[in-house]
């Protein structure tokens, strides 16, 4: 029975043996050949880049090129590494006895770096340099790193350093200044469906152009991550890599359905909206795939508002240029603006969520339900122009606001007082003034008694008020010494006897009570104004939650509102 032949993976069989492999990282091979043929070389490099990007492969594709001795054994350094002498051969196959491996996620402490340095300081045995690479660099310890330090200043002659890591940041600056820095870029999309295509052609695969270039952009810039999901599609398709099949391997929308589904999001279709998320849902579509499906589509949409020849790219289907222009044509900046934030914001929110779809769905309603409103810069301009219709108030004329600035808060007269009116004075300025429970309040409050005041203001419900006399009712979590307080201070204030009584009787309201009616008073004039009246009528179940001060008040009015005063004119 004949053996077996052993299957290679994709991303191991098409690993570059040399800078010709290497696709889009033009910098790294443009110095590294430059410092060859110069004969310039820095003691210590250090790759960075995200997983899958070439880092480990370059580190040994420097490595070969150092020790390259060529076909007959008597070249040199070379840019291009002949991939037959020993040393090629023993660098590839992970064996070289002088090119020294080691991944520092497993070798963090400092007895590691010792086994380096001790090493370091004997000549190679048969290469040209001795070359360490040490890979996820940033994964060594404090002490580690100081170690290293020492040996990356002065290293001994024939001995080189490589390091790689995704992680560039975690990495010292003491080391960093010691090593020629290269940080490997993500790949283009265009450029990975390129190279897998390429590929597919090699292994005899048929496919579709737009199922590679599927994969290229689920790929996400790194070469590993694309040749293994180019894997797993071959295998998927019996040796046919198809666009529809990548797409259910992968758990993304049909192209088609995402911009149904965008489009119903824009204009607030809910129910419809949720049919097609169910729909995608049920096809096997990932939640938080879909909702970076939705981000992409935002992002692209607002490109061809900004740029229009992001339309001519190649990659694009014609579905995908027709139905993107009709998109962006019938969205403004500022929709797609809002559409982004919203998703941006929901998408930690479908990411950490116990039920992912169920997130998603809600903020889809968020965003239908924020679809239709204009910003507020399309607001003003339609309320200043009149193309927003302002509904009067029945039965009322518009009236005028006006600020509050010299005249007291109109109380409201309290019912059960015969012939009394609890009103405003201005703080009073002698001791025979005090002929109203406002007089006290902001008596007491000038002599610097402001609990006594605010007590005062909260708890007496008023039912006869006059110079020498308070009677007044008071609920049960008034405090109990209020009426001996109340009476102790104005007798000492006054120099006469106060006819003080609590009665069991239902009082008016207190002060604070009637400074909040006041409140809803206004907020009530304010409504009937045309201004606030569109702004309401704009946006559905929205109110006024307050207003703002625009001149100075009283203390007392301050306290006692909470807010600035304001005065209507009928």
């Amino acid at each position: 029975m004949a053996e077996e032949t052993k299957y290679r993976v994709l991303a191991r069989k098409y690993r570059p043996q040399g800078f010709k492999d290497l696709i889009g990282q033009d910098a790294l091979v443009r110095t590294i050949s430059n410092a060859i043929a110069q004969n310039k070389l820095a003691q210590a490099y250090i790759l960075t880049g995200i997983r899958g990007i070439g880092k480990t492969s370059s580190a040994r594709i420097i490595a070969r090129a150092f020790n390259c001795i060529g076909p007959d054994g008597k070249g040199g350094m070379t840019p291009n590494p002949c991939g037959v002498c020993k040393h090629c051969k023993d660098i590839a196959n992970d064996c070289h006895v002088d090119v020294i491996e080691m991944d520092a996620a497993s070798n963090t402490g400092v007895d590691n770096i010792r086994e380096i340095i001790e090493g370091a300081r004997y000549n190679p045995l048969s290469a040209r340099y001795k070359i360490y690479i040490i890979d996820e660099v940033h994964m060594l310890s404090k002490s580690a790193f100081n170690a290293l330090l020492k040996i990356l200043e002065e290293p001994p002659e024939k001995v080189k350093f490589i390091f790689a890591t995704t992680e560039i940041r975690k990495v010292p600056v003491t080391i960093l200044s010691r090593c020629q820095r290269f940080d490997l870029k993500r790949i283009d999309t265009a450029v990975l469906a390129a190279y897998f295509k390429e590929i597919a052609q090699k292994e005899n695969v048929t496919f579709e152009d737009t199922a590679l270039a599927l994969i290229a952009k689920a790929a996400d810039g790194s070469v590993r991550d694309g040749l293994s999901l180019l894997d797993q599609a071959i295998a998927h398709g019996n040796g046919h890599v198809g666009e529809e099949q990548v797409r259910q391997m992968i758990g993304l929308a049909d192209k088609g359905s995402l911009f149904e589904l965008y489009e119903l999001l824009m204009k607030g279709d809910m129910p419809a909206t949720l049919k097609a998320v169910q729909k995608q849902y049920d096809l096997g579509t990932d939640p938080l795939t879909l909702t970076t499906d939705l981000m992409d589509l935002t992002h692209w949409l607002t490109q061809i508002k900004i740029t229009p020849d992001v339309l001519n790219d190649d990659i694009l289907s014609e579905q995908e240029k027709t139905e993107g222009k009709k998109l962006a044509d019938n969205l403004s900046i500022s929709t797609l603006s809002r559409t982004w934030q919203m998703l941006l914001k929901g998408f930690s929110e479908v990411k950490f969520s116990e039920s992912p779809i169920k997130a998603l769905e809600m903020l889809l309603v968020r965003i239908v339900y924020a679809s239709d409103l204009p910003s507020p810069v399309e607001l003003i301009q339609q309320i200043r122009n009149g193309s927003i219709e302002v509904i009067p108030m029945a039965q009322k004329k518009t009236e005028k606001l006006t600020v509050q600035t010299a005249e007291p808060i109109a109380r409201p007269v309290v019912d059960n007082v015969p012939k009394k009116t609890v009103q405003t004075s201005q703080e009073p300025t002698d001791k025979t003034t005090l002929n109203t429970l406002q007089d006290i309040v902001s008596f007491a409050r000038k002599k610097g008694q402001m609990l006594f005041a605010f007590n005062l203001s909260t708890f007496v419900h008023p039912l006869e008020v006059s110079y020498g006399k308070l009677h007044f009712s008071a609920p049960a979590e008034a405090p109990k010494t209020l009426c001996q307080e109340l009476r102790k201070f104005l007798s000492e204030a006054t120099g006469i006897e106060w006819d003080i009584a609590l009665s069991e009787q239902t009082g008016g309201l207190s002060l604070k009570e009637q400074a909040n009616e006041k409140k809803e008073h206004i907020k009530e004039k304010l409504s009937e104004t045309p201004l606030v009246s569109a702004v309401l009528k704009t946006f559905p179940n929205s109110q006024i939650d307050g207003f703002k001060m625009l001149e100075k008040t009283s203390d007392d009015e301050k306290d006692l509102m909470g807010e600035p005063v304001y005065e209507t004119n009928e």
